[in-house]
């Protein structure tokens, strides 16, 4: 392509130097209101590689929203040197709308790819995204938190074997990098499967509920990988600590049910045999059963729900394999 030609998004055309918005229409809901993706397009003047910036795929995932959200107001996207970036601070809107991670029929927008014009509003969602986002774009920064009354640390997960995701997830330098294998029809997922196009999957937070050291990770991550790609001016920012990269992780389960509080949280390491938590009987009858750290390694999400069954995940850790 030309370094002058316009890049066509759905009904809109954007030739360097112009900016604006485009709307995709993904399905509609049984009320008649239509069901959109809006994006905002940020094309500089020069070439370079172009960035989707994607957060509430999940609508009540409110962190990565408003980190999005933050960079629009800011104008950080507004003085691009070079290259373009592609905005979407919200997928599921209905989601958002009804403090749910889903669309009416229960479905998942990320376990729904690539999708289908004819398929599930989920499934319309995420083919919307797939037919006319994706293959205008070299990188995707996705942003999510933990899921109901479970807290993420500030941390980047990329397809194990990426390099090209590596290397942009150490730009981004969150607090935590680690490489997993994403789910089956996952966005990062069949991303790299169908374009061959690195992802970054940001997670921070929990849902329905601000976190501002989340918060800030993502804005101060997202201006210092753009500055890495010399697409905004400037040095990018040194983190305060580098990241910690871990390479393994897997859940701690609840042995009992009962009243769970946890003593340890995310962002702090842990030894194997440590008490990092207890349940207790609501009943009072039972002495409280103490929950010990398998092994040795590093919280990167926890359980704050207070009211947990046999079998509830806990705590997520995670280490470095020698």
């Amino acid at each position: 392509m030309s370094d002058i030609a316009p890049i066509t998004i759905a009904d809109g055309e954007f030739y360097p130097g112009q900016s604006g918005e485009v709307e995709v229409a993904a399905g509609q809901l049984p009320s008649g209101n239509p069901v959109q993706i809006r994006a905002s397009v940020y094309r500089a003047y020069k070439p370079g590689k172009t960035i989707l910036f994607l957060a509430g795929v999940h609508g009540d995932e409110i962190n990565g929203v408003e980190i999005v959200r933050r960079c629009v107001r800011a104008k950080i996207f507004s003085d691009l040197q070079c290259g373009t970036v592609i905005a979407i601070p919200l997928l599921n809107v209905y989601g958002f709308n009804n403090f749910s991670r889903d669309v009416p029929d229960g479905k998942d927008v990320n376990r729904s790819f690539p999708g289908s014009n004819a398929g599930s509003l989920a499934s319309r969602i995420a083919n919307g995204l797939h037919r006319n986002i994706l293959p205008h774009i070299d990188l995707v920064v996705d942003f999510h938190t933990g899921g109901r009354g479970t807290y993420n640390y500030p941390q980047i997960r990329y397809n194990t074997g990426d390099e090209r995701a590596r290397i942009a997830a150490e730009y981004f330098a969150p607090p935590l990098i680690m490489a997993n294998r994403a789910p089956a029809k996952s966005l990062r997922r069949v991303a790299l499967k169908n374009y061959d196009l690195p992802v970054l999957t940001f997670e921070g937070g929990e849902n329905l509920r601000y976190d501002s050291q989340s918060i800030e990770a993502g804005v101060v991550g997202i201006r210092r990988l753009l500055q890495h790609e010399k697409m905004l001016a400037g040095a990018p920012a040194e983190p305060s600590v580098p990241p910690r990269v871990l390479t393994q992780s897997s859940w701690l389960r609840a042995s009992r049910a009962g009243l769970f509080q946890w003593t340890k949280k995310s962002g702090f390491s842990v030894r194997k045999g440590e008490p990092i938590g207890f349940i207790a009987d609501p009943q009072g009858k039972r002495s409280d059963k103490r929950v010990l750290s398998p092994r040795d390694g590093f919280i990167i999400g926890h359980a704050n729900a207070a009211v947990v069954s046999q079998g509830d995940a806990l705590f997520h850790i995670g280490w470095t394999q020698d």
